[in-house]
């Protein structure tokens, strides 16, 4: 099936926006433990980008297809896993990079939807709950895509997110999504 861009979020309700991030099932790669391993030869570079042998993967779609068979290991490590053989893969910081962001509602009633590098949609949630904490001193914005792996706010969304902090004025400071609160506590 040939690669289609998603719809342009700004464009679709916050409940459109769930329907497609549902929609996306995500396969069930912590219950598969093959035998074969080895080394995929890839790199998650820390801007988001991928890399087979040193080269840039251009290919969206193989980008999208390789981010579902992730997965983060026992030791840490991160592993692209399917049935039959499981291959390491090198990441760089985090596995994802939420790159867009639409919020819809205030307070309690507000639910917050990412758009990630690999085009998946991930609405903020008790299940992917947002965090905040600092690395070096600078804000590390971060989002669960699925257990155990991560999405780290591009600075747009992350200035979004705090205008909106800002002017739902809570305390403490934070923003709900999808019925949690997630609240802007900075953590070293």
């Amino acid at each position: 099936m040939p690669y289609a861009p998603p719809p342009d979020l700004s464009q679709l309700s916050l409940a459109e926006i769930a329907d497609l991030a549902a929609a996306q099932v995500p396969l069930p790669v912590e219950r598969w433990n093959p035998e074969e391993t080895g080394d995929s030869e890839m790199r998650i570079a820390a801007d988001g980008r991928w890399y087979h042998q040193g080269g840039k993967i251009r290919r969206p779609a193989m980008v999208r297809a390789f981010s579902t068979l992730l997965r983060r290991e026992a030791n840490g490590g991160f592993a692209l896993v399917t049935p039959r053989q499981k291959l390491s893969i090198i990441v760089e910081d985090t596995p994802f990079l939420a790159v867009e962001v639409e919020s819809e509602g205030a307070g309690p009633a507000r639910r917050l939807a990412f758009r990630l590098n690999t085009d998946h949609l991930v609405i903020a949630s008790a299940l992917h709950p947002l965090e905040f904490s600092t690395t070096d001193g600078q804000p590390r914005p971060l989002l669960t895509v699925r257990p155990g792996l991560l999405a780290r706010l591009a600075r747009p969304v992350y200035y979004q997110l705090m205008e909106w902090v800002m002017a739902e004025d809570a305390d403490p400071p934070g923003l709900y999504s999808d019925g949690a609160f997630f609240a802007l506590h900075v953590t070293e």
